[in-house]
């Protein structure tokens, strides 16, 4: 089912530009110049992508250079979840009476700083600090990256659009994270940050260079963004993706010990299971933002039945190694195929206020992140199994779906009731003919 035809898919005037998701005109790009323009913020996402996901792997070099124990090492990784969870909604609302271009550009400085930052700290604390610094503008990044690229795209391919916007972070588990790691191996682990603010460096010259300064939206206000946070569809929504993407990472937080302890891999054999995941994220990604563009809560319907498909499969699959190995792939491509109709969902129920609602779907994943770990971690200290997340993760996903279910149903009763009856119709022309 389609949901409503938001501000953004309202067509092209006679002057050759449409309103942009927040209600300002905004010159739709094509070819090469479109391409140019979501690559430049794709690099920003490639970015972020690295330095998220790859301290967990030089996790050890750090703890053991910083003196720090095991738990103190793990807050550093929670320091820069935490900071996009707050960052996301803080960051969003101040930056609402701000050219939207001039707001990515502020948002990636701070990335590219506080990376450097992390590359000279001394100590624990400084170190904790400047990670909860780098995650605070990530949501932010990805809210107002995906409203540009929504803006410049043509309505029909919206979704695409934002998907390609969200492909840097999925090429940076393919990539960035191994190479960073690697790097971080061989050259300290400190190396790994330097990395990731020349990319920033080099992300805040494509974005002045390719991306066109969009005005501010008309009508753009603080006051304005928080009221998105009065719609029950934009809650729905969010919750859609804490519940429905907690399944996803239920299973993906214990993928080490489920493929060396029950499917037999060999610990040397980790990094191409990582890898699949990430190939897996790069296809979901393109295939969710295609199905974006057809339906938005169609896909998001499939899309958590295919998760929940998925996940009770994969504890069959998970005892020989290369059926384990394919799953990983669907488990990656499955989850990553939710994000682009989520982005595009929030736009379509927050009319006029993008920004935030935007944002908020990446505090959303990271709390779904928490609860799918916590929720993984619960059931194998319960003694059930390293495939028992996976069962936990099709009941979230199939929690989600009815979330998604009731979302759709409210929407076509409120639309019901907005919709004149053929009496009313009757009535009206009758007093015109008078």
């Amino acid at each position: 089912m389609s949901s409503p035809v938001p501000p953004s898919s309202t067509g092209p005037s006679a002057t050759g530009t449409s309103p942009n998701p927040g209600g300002t005109p905004a010159q739709h790009l094509s070819g090469r110049r479109l391409v140019l323009a979501i690559g430049a913020l794709a690099v920003g996402g490639f970015a972020i992508g690295t330095t998220e996901f790859t301290i967990m792997g030089l996790l050890e070099e750090m703890r053991t250079d910083l003196g720090v124990d095991y738990a103190q090492g793990g807050h550093v990784i929670s320091a820069y979840a935490l900071g996009v969870v707050v960052g996301a909604p803080v960051l969003a609302v101040l930056g609402a009476k701000k050219p939207q271009r001039a707001v990515a550009l502020a948002l990636m400085l701070v990335i590219t700083l506080a990376n450097l930052s992390s590359f000279f700290a001394s100590g624990f604390g400084w170190m904790l600090a400047s990670r909860f610094l780098s995650g605070l503008p990530h949501g932010a990044y990805f809210g107002v990256a995906a409203v540009i690229a929504a803006s410049l795209a043509d309505p029909a391919r919206r979704g695409r659009a934002i998907s390609m916007v969200m492909l840097g972070l999925s090429i940076a588990n393919v990539i960035g994270v191994p190479f960073a790691t690697w790097l971080g191996q061989q050259f300290g682990w400190r190396s790994m940050f330097l990395l990731v603010g020349l990319i920033g460096a080099a992300t805040l010259v494509l974005i002045r260079a390719f991306v066109p300064d969009i005005p501010v939206r008309a009508g753009a206000s603080i006051r304005r963004e928080l009221n998105a946070l009065r719609r029950v569809q934009v809650w729905m929504t969010l919750l859609i993706g804490i519940v429905g993407f907690g399944g996803f990472f239920a299973v993906y937080s214990y993928v080490s010990p489920l493929m060396t302890e029950v499917a037999g891999l060999s610990t040397s054999l980790l990094p191409l299971v990582v890898a699949l995941y990430g190939i897996g994220m790069v296809v979901g990604n393109i295939l969710g933002g295609r199905l974006a563009d057809r339906s938005v809560m169609g896909s998001i319907y499939g899309v958590m039945a295919a998760i929940a498909a998925v996940l009770v499969l994969f504890p069959l699959a998970a005892t020989r190694p290369w059926s384990a190995c394919l799953f990983v792939f669907l488990v990656g491509t499955s989850g990553s195929m939710l994000i682009p109709p989520l982005q595009a969902r929030l736009l379509d129920v927050s009319p006029g206020a993008p920004s935030l609602a935007s944002s908020l779907n990446h505090s959303a994943l990271n709390t779904a992140n928490a609860l799918g770990a916590a929720l993984g971690g619960a059931v194998i200290a319960a003694g059930w199994g390293f495939t028992a997340p996976a069962t936990v993760g099709a009941i979230l996903a199939l929690l989600g779906l009815g979330v998604a279910l009731v979302s759709g149903k409210l929407e076509r009763r409120r639309a019901a009731m907005d919709t004149p009856t053929s009496s009313e119709v009757r009535s009206a022309e009758a007093l015109r003919a008078r």
